[in-house]
């Protein structure tokens, strides 16, 4: 990826001070936004109180070529969107593939624009509030509603990640005539030590590169040669069956895509990106301006478009294949990657795991790394990769026990199966309870100052919070079942 992807610590000065008139602007569209208006008049405008300019927005207004202007607009949303095909993920869409064909195909068409209105209100919660989501709450609502939401993410996360290391340790098996199980305490141990080591800078650019593994699915899905009328039928004409099983894999590909852990990570990953351009400070961080909201949109919409994509060539692919051959019995994304070698061929079967592999070591950390912010913002506590170990200790004792009991669960003679199922119905249960509150605060005025919803970013988020209440209840109707 080219090195301007973001500007890095290194180039910030240059930025702020080779382009003067580009940050005079940038000050003064923050005062005229009504963002912060005290940072930029504070002591009688000798700048003493000044918030750091967004180096990005300098960058974007300099650079004229439009692929280094996209490149770099791709942050915390484009990374958000990637890690939600986590292996969990992959699992469920290989299933539905291999299940009903190209019949759920119309389902990653839907589910977009609810993903990325629910994940622009975080990105926006974010870069207004200056906090975390769990911040925010703690901050302005009974920590009674905070805690138990908290802790249930922080057992699906755990649950999640165990199975993803198991799964990346898997597809390697795949790749390399190694069993498995001598690849779960090495994946874990370099994640953890990624992140407990590496800069944030370090850390986002690695997040960037790895979402380009995800490409290997659309790969996959051409080599399956799939058949374009049934693609076109399946994406263009929504099929609902009157039977538990399919309402049951719809309820599962809603919560799978539209998942808590993503709503903390993605508000969390802006304070981090506002950190790393110099606003330490929470007065620095409240309010943004017009343009890196427009930013911020455009960023997230790229992140959920890729990763709505990237489902639906695995759905594709594995309609086109393991469907038509009758090899439905698919219990993970590893499984699918096995049946798909003697039917598609090893190159389909290797891109499969290829992908699979990638997806895991992405999301892993965001999984892990959701958890700690949720549970040091609940309680106060430093937070943040851009801090060094010795400096907040507690979030990262949070990251190597979610990594550490998640690895385990590999040893514990658990079936993997059984524990997503209770991971998704956790997220399925939280999700609409969590939705309710990401609403009320992106609507509190006393949070968000001007920068409460639109009308229309209120009315998809109010219906993807009430179509995700409904996916709750028949989650439960058809787990009893």
């Amino acid at each position: 990826m080219p090195e301007n992807d973001r500007p890095a610590a290194t180039r910030r000065t240059k930025a702020a001070t080779g382009a003067v008139g580009d940050e005079m602007a940038l000050r003064g569209a923050e005062t005229s936004d009504g963002v912060a208006p005290a940072v930029a008049a504070a002591d009688g405008g000798t700048g003493a109180r000044r918030r750091p300019p967004n180096p990005l927005v300098a960058m974007l207004a300099r650079e004229r070529n439009p692929l280094r202007r996209a490149i770099a607009i791709l942050g915390p949303g484009f990374i958000t969107g990637a890690s939600d095909d986590d292996p969990s993920g992959i699992g469920t869409y290989a299933q539905a593939g291999a299940t009903y064909g190209y019949a759920t195909l119309w389902m990653t068409v839907a589910m977009l624009p609810m993903m990325s209105a629910v994940q622009y209100i975080c990105a926006k919660i974010g870069m207004v509030s200056g906090r975390g989501l769990a911040g925010v709450v703690r901050e302005h609502y009974p920590r009674a509603v905070l805690y138990p939401a908290v802790l249930a993410m922080v057992v699906a996360n755990t649950i999640n990640a165990g199975a993803d290391i198991g799964a990346v340790a898997a597809a390697i098996g795949l790749v390399v005539p190694v069993p498995p199980g001598l690849f779960v305490v090495p994946v874990a141990l370099g994640i953890l030590a990624v992140q407990a080591f590496g800069s944030y800078a370090v850390i986002e650019r690695i997040f960037k590169w790895l979402t380009l593994a995800l490409v290997a699915y659309i790969g996959s899905a051409l080599l399956a040669r799939p058949q374009a009328a049934e693609v076109l039928r399946g994406t263009l004409l929504p099929t609902i069956r009157p039977d538990a099983a399919f309402i049951a894999m719809l309820v599962a590909l809603l919560g799978t895509t539209i998942s808590p852990y993503l709503f903390f990570w993605q508000a969390s990953h802006e304070v981090e990106v506002e950190v790393d351009m110099g606003r330490h400070r929470l007065w620095q961080r409240k309010g943004a301006t017009s343009t890196e909201l427009k930013y911020a949109l455009w960023d997230t919409l790229a992140g959920m478009v890729f990763s709505e994509i990237v489902a639906y060539f695995i759905i594709m692919a594995t309609a086109a294949t393991l469907f038509v051959h009758g090899k439905t019995n698919i219990g993970s994304a590893t499984d699918a990657a096995q049946a798909l070698r003697p039917i598609a061929g090893d190159a389909a079967a290797v891109l499969l795991a290829v992908g699979l592999i990638g997806a895991g070591v992405l999301a892993i950390p965001v999984l892990t790394g959701s958890a700690a912010y949720g549970v040091s913002e609940a309680f106060g506590w430093k937070s943040g990769l851009d801090r060094r170990l010795t400096k907040a200790p507690q979030f990262y004792a949070v990251i190597a026990v979610a990594t550490v009991v998640g690895a385990a669960i590999n040893f514990l003679g658990i079936n993997p199966i059984d524990a997503l199922v209770i991971t998704a119905v956790i997220n399925g249960l939280l999700a609409p309870p969590l939705l309710i509150l990401v609403m009320a605060v992106a609507n509190n005025r006393e949070v968000m100052g001007a920068r409460t919803n639109g009308r229309w970013l209120n009315v998809i988020g109010w219906l993807t919070t009430a179509i995700m209440g409904i996916a709750a209840i028949a989650l439960v109707v058809t787990t009893l079942a």
